[in-house]
């Protein structure tokens, strides 16, 4: 007898209640899931958003039925299957790539610390999604969702025509072409807010810190986070509340003041009532004219609800030239590449541009420019060059930059376009969350974004969940 759920724009609670109701399993949603992957990945619009099956995803699945029959289930995220962007770990049958030809072949030893609170949560890792190589630091004019390994990401909304948004690429092109229930994406400056935009979906940018960086694959320590994309607020606060935890081998994981356990405490349709907001023109200054009246309208919507505007602020916009990144790429991947099995024998950043340069037809389409200039730092990250500008990334976009502005205005959060923000919100480490915003008259998707200071991912959510309940702007892609 045929299945007859469906999981087009589906969400966990819908799914949950399915399985309760002894409507749905496990193994049938995730069939259902493989079944959406064939039609639509490598066929038809060819979305190439999923780089890798995990072949054992439907014994897990079947596996996680027999639990809850057994003793119930773990929690919202039993039986629910999700893709990791592939510079995630997973101890298991898939490989960790980062999108790179050199990397083909290199199976993490281990989970990494989220991908182990996932499982532990019940989620089901049904594969690895495409991104742009080396999470877009690899050349530059790489497409985003470029990857030498992985091929082209598209676009669901209009494939060839709509930039897919990256690096997390695949993350995001997978959850709007409804491949999966949400994906957890990477982000240094943009990684995550660009692909929820570019793909009408919610993105959560958190607070670096808040998820554990243990067994992903680095650019920049003092910026990289992984987080959730998903299609509604509340599935994004779901997968947001199973990653958090203190890990004893990244420190940053110590630097949160909260113990907030479940962030859909903070599902609050009047959530913007009372709130200020502020937003700076000189971050949309470079909007289309369709995109900005979209941007527009959202503001008056928020009014509507009770939020007070404060149009415009001040922020700083002369941010450096993030040599940071330079710096902290060369000294994170050689300690990550580390750990790699010594047979692939890409042991460092070295090996990895010779590895490139010896199979330049294949690995090199757009060249290694980044990649090389990182190699020129000595990677012990001792230059003046780099402390001075990592104190001044930290002054800039934290004490004269987003706290500045929240406290000048007496502000709950900062409102942004796309993912417009994120370079102050990156090199300040802060949180951020993008929300649908509606389409532009061809179908392109527009986002909004609410940043705030550190760890108030919660009042993001609030704000982000009362503008989504009213407005209800996704549409899913037409993919036939």
């Amino acid at each position: 007898m045929k299945n007859s759920f469906m999981i087009n724009e589906t969400t966990i609670n819908d799914i949950q209640q399915a399985m309760e109701n002894g409507n749905l399993t496990a193994k049938k949603l995730t069939a259902l899931y493989l079944e959406q992957i064939a039609k639509y990945n490598q066929q038809g619009p060819k979305i190439n958003a999923v780089l890798e099956i995990n072949p054992d995803a439907l014994f897990i699945a079947e596996s996680l039925d027999l639990e809850r029959q057994q003793k119930g289930p773990r929690g919202p995220l039993h039986g629910i299957p999700l893709l990791l962007k592939d510079n995630i770990d997973t101890g298991d049958k898939t490989h960790t790539t980062a999108g790179s030809l050199a990397l083909k072949d290199h199976y993490a030893k281990e989970d990494a610390f989220l991908t182990k609170k996932l499982r532990d949560a019940g989620a089901i890792i049904l594969g690895k999604s495409n991104l742009t190589e080396f999470a877009n630091f690899m050349a530059v004019g790489m497409p985003n969702g470029y990857s030498s390994h992985g091929g082209q990401v598209l676009n669901p909304y209009g494939p060839g025509k709509f930039d897919v948004g990256g690096s997390s690429s695949g993350p995001g092109a997978a959850i709007a072409a409804n491949f999966a229930l949400g994906a957890i994406g990477t982000e240094t400056s943009g990684s995550i807010l660009s692909p929820a935009s570019s793909n009408s979906l919610v993105g959560i940018k958190p607070t670096v810190g808040l998820i554990s960086r243990t067994g992903v694959i680095p650019i920049a320590s003092s910026q990289d986070t992984a987080g959730p994309l998903a299609r509604t607020v509340t599935d994004a606060a779901l997968i947001l509340d199973a990653m958090t935890g203190v890990d004893e081998s990244d420190p940053a994981t110590k630097t949160n003041p909260n113990s907030i356990t479940d962030y859909t405490n903070y599902l609050n349709k009047d959530g913007l009532k009372g709130k200020r907001l502020g937003i700076s023109r000189d971050y949309i200054g470079n909007l289309p004219d369709e995109e900005l009246e979209l941007v527009n309208k959202a503001l008056i919507v928020m009014e509507e609800l009770g939020a007070t505007i404060v149009d415009p602020i001040a922020l700083p916009t002369d941010l450096p030239v993030p040599t940071v990144l330079f710096h902290e790429f060369k000294n994170g991947l050689n300690a990550y590449l580390s750990t790699v099995d010594h047979r692939l024998k890409l042991n460092t950043l070295l090996d990895i541009i010779n590895f490139n340069q010896s199979h330049a037809k294949d690995a090199l389409k757009y060249g290694q420019k980044l990649l090389i200039d990182s190699e020129k730092k000595s990677g012990t990250l001792t230059e003046a060059e780099y402390i001075n500008d990592r104190l001044k990334d930290l002054r800039l976009s934290q004490d004269e930059g987003i706290d500045m502005a929240l406290n000048k205005d007496n502000l709950d959060a900062l409102i942004f376009a796309n993912n417009h923000g994120a370079s102050i919100a990156a090199k300040a480490g802060y949180p951020s969350i993008t929300v649908p915003a509606g389409y532009t008259s061809d179908g392109k998707p527009v986002g909004i974004t609410f940043t705030g200071s550190a760890f108030t991912e919660g009042q993001l959510i609030e704000l982000a969940y009362s503008y989504e309940q009213t407005t209800k702007h996704r549409k899913a892609p037409v993919l036939d």
